[in-house]
């Protein structure tokens, strides 16, 4: 059912829409600049870029306009391609192939279903304890014990941060904040936005301003400057975004860095993962993004901690 959106929403998404025609715009006009013949890298990677978050920025509009139910669907699927992206690169065996189906066609939608009837009593706890005793269950009765604990362990880790994390998102729909109601939404609306940004920022500082590599061996494109002024203009922009949230304009700066860092450090063990499977990016699902976990590593990690501290602090 389409649900008519909050002024709020709208003002929200009218000043996005504003910043990606602006940036478009640059993008253009910087391609026109390059000579004939030759190409820019950068420039083609920056245009590719902002022809993602349009189509992302419209995914998420459309997910808005049906409320709970298209949030919950959107996020659904998101978990699931990043499921399949992060299963890919694991070596599975013929043993694990219960343990997989009941990954994806059991515990994936079952924690979603108790998004949608509101059960927080059981979506907080459903995947880090049932379904982590019932994952190598589920693998043993194969009989393989060949690399058991590795295979159970990546199956286990990809569920925590592709299913559990990411609900956390949608699960913000499910906060009754006095005062607030009916605009939980936009909740969703901070978090992504602010914890997005903080990355763009950092990239967009990165190249302004980048001179010390923060984690080389993780990132090499990170940079001390690049991860100071990302985060400072995010915690800021956060913080300008006060009105959309049930917090001050001091909390709402507190809880946007507190989200940014954990974005970064998301970011971190999510390339560490990837080198270590000597993968560049998690799949192509996005164009200039790579796959759906390249663009909510950051997401993965704040998620949790934000929907945590509201609820904590801002629910009865």
């Amino acid at each position: 059912m389409f649900h008519a959106p909050h002024p709020h929403t709208l003002a929200l998404f009218g000043a996005v829409l504003a910043i990606l025609a602006f940036a478009s715009a640059v993008g253009f006009a910087l391609h026109l600049r390059v000579p004939a013949g030759t190409s820019s890298p950068t420039i083609e990677n920056l245009n590719a870029r902002i022809k993602a978050w349009w189509v992302m920025v419209g995914a998420i509009a459309v997910a808005f306009a049906f409320g709970k139910p298209g949030i919950i669907l959107l996020f659904g699927f998101a978990s699931f391609a990043a499921l399949r992206e992060f299963l890919t690169i694991t070596e599975t065996r013929r043993g694990d192939h219960w343990a997989l189906l009941f990954a994806f066609f059991v515990v994936l939608p079952f924690q979603y279903w108790l998004l949608w009837i509101e059960w927080y009593g059981l979506y907080a706890i459903f995947i880090p304890v049932y379904a982590f005793l019932l994952m190598p269950i589920t693998a043993v009765v194969r009989g393989d014990t060949t690399r058991f604990l590795e295979r159970v362990a990546e199956v286990q880790w990809g569920l925590m941060i592709c299913v559990f994390c990411v609900s956390h998102v949608p699960a913000l729909v499910t906060l009754p904040i006095p005062g607030f109601e009916g605009r939980q939404l936009l909740l969703i609306a901070f978090l992504v936005f602010v914890v997005q940004s903080s990355d763009v920022l950092q990239y967009v500082w990165g190249k302004l301003a980048g001179r010390h590599k923060i984690a080389p061996s993780l990132s090499p494109s990170k940079t001390v400057e690049g991860f100071v002024g990302g985060v400072a203009s995010a915690t800021a922009l956060g913080a300008a975004l006060y009105w959309i949230t049930p917090f001050s304009p001091l909390q709402a700066a507190a809880i946007a860095l507190v989200i940014n860092l954990m974005g970064f450090l998301g970011g971190l063990v999510m390339s560490a993962i990837k080198r270590d499977r000597g993968v560049k990016d998690w799949g192509r699902m996005i164009e200039g993004h790579g796959g759906m976990l390249d663009r909510l590593d950051s997401v993965i990690f704040a998620a949790p901690i934000f929907f945590h501290i509201t609820r904590y602090f801002w629910t009865d």
